[in-house]
C-alpha cells in the first residue's frame, strides 16, 4: 500500500509558512550546480529522512521543491544541491553565506531505511539524481553495521558535470563501498568508463535476493535502468525509484505532480516500483 501524508488543520502554519534559514556554506561543484550548507534560525533540525524535499523559497520572489542532499544525522544543519534552471535558481545562485532563504517542509515520501535494513543496497543514480541519493548513501555510511554490500553507479554526461568531486574519491578509496561510475562523453583527461549508466550494472555480481535498487535520475534513464535489472534478474519488488523533478507546491494541493490518484509530493518522490506500476496502469 502507498503511504499518504495527512494534513491536519493543526498542521496548516507548518505547511504554508516558511521558516527562515541561513545559508553558512556555498561551494560551486558545476557550472550550473552548488552545494549549499544551512541552519534554521530558530535552531532546531529540519528532521528528515533519505530521499524527501524542502519547499525553498525567496519573499517575493517565489519558491521551489528542491532534494535534500545530507544524512539525517547532520544534526544543527541540513545541505541542499542546487541546479541553476531559471530566475528563480538563478537568484538563489547569487546569494552567499549569511543570506536568509525560506524553508517549508521536509515533505513527502523518501527511502525506507527499516525496510532497507540487512540488505545489499544498489545505487542508480543519474546527473542530478545523485543530489537525493547522497542523503541515503551517507546514511547508510553512518550505520554501515546495518546493512550489507553498499554498491554506488554514477553516471553524468561528462566528467565537468560530476557533483561532490571531494566525495566521490572517498566513496571509490573506501573498502566498505563498491563505487562504478561513468561519463556518456569522454575526454583526454577522463580515464573512467564512457557510457550510459546502465553500462555499469550488467557487470555487477549481485545476490539478487538480498539486494534492493534505489534509483533516481532524469525520467528517460528510468525505461533503460529497469529494463537492465530486469534482465539480470532482479525482482520488482526490490526496485525503488524517485520521481523528483514532477512536484511544485510540496503539499498536494496545485495538482502539477498528479498521476491519476497518486501526488508525488505526499505519495513519493520515492515509490515502492510495483505501487507506481498499479498507479500507471490505472491511467
Amino acid at each position: 500500500m502507498i503511504k499518504t501524508v495527512n494534513i491536519k488543520p493543526e498542521n496548516f502554519k507548518e505547511l504554508y509558512f516558511p521558516t527562515l534559514a541561513e545559508i553558512t556554506e556555498v561551494q560551486q561543484f558545476t557550472e550550473k550546480e552548488k552545494w549549499y550548507k544551512l541552519s534554521l534560525l530558530d535552531g532546531s533540525n529540519l528532521g528528515h529522512y533519505p530521499g524527501q524535499f524542502v519547499e525553498v523559497s525567496i519573499f517575493g520572489a517565489g519558491e521551489a521543491p528542491i532534494s535534500i542532499t545530507s544524512a539525517p544525522n547532520s544534526y544543527g544543519s541540513f545541505e541542499l544541491c542546487i541546479r541553476e534552471v531559471g530566475m528563480f535558481t538563478e537568484m538563489i545562485h547569487k546569494m552567499k553565506a549569511g543570506d536568509k532563504l525560506g524553508i517549508r517542509g521536509p515533505f513527502g515520501q523518501g527511502f525506507d531505511v527499516n525496510e532497507l535494513y540487512g540488505k545489499d543496497i544498489l545505487i542508480i543514480g543519474g546527473g542530478i539524481g545523485i543530489v537525493p541519493l547522497r542523503s541515503l548513501i551517507n546514511y547508510i555510511l553512518d550505520h554501515r553495521q546495518d546493512y550489507g554490500r553498499l554498491i554506488i553507479t554514477y553516471g553524468a554526461r561528462n566528467s565537468k558535470d560530476l557533483l561532490f568531486p571531494e566525495e566521490l574519491e572517498l566513496w571509490q578509496s573506501n573498502p566498505d563501498v563498491e563505487f562504478h561510475q561513468t561519463v556518456d562523453y569522454g575526454d583526454e583527461s577522463w580515464k573512467g568508463n564512457v557510457g550510459v549508466i546502465t553500462t555499469l550494472i550488467p557487470p555487477l555480481d549481485l545476490d539478487l535476493k538480498n539486494t534492493i535498487a534505489c534509483i533516481t535520475g532524469p525520467p528517460i534513464m528510468y525505461k533503460f535502468v529497469l529494463l537492465t535489472l530486469q534482465s539480470k534478474g532482479l525482482q520488482d519488488d526490490n526496485i525503488y525509484m524517485s520521481l523528483e523533478r514532477r512536484m511544485k507546491c510540496g503539499v498536494g494541493k496545485c495538482g502539477h505532480c498528479q498521476i491519476n490518484h497518486s501526488y508525488v509530493c505526499q505519495d513519493g518522490p520515492v515509490y515502492h516500483y510495483p505501487d507506481l506500476k498499479l498507479i500507471r496502469e490505472a491511467i
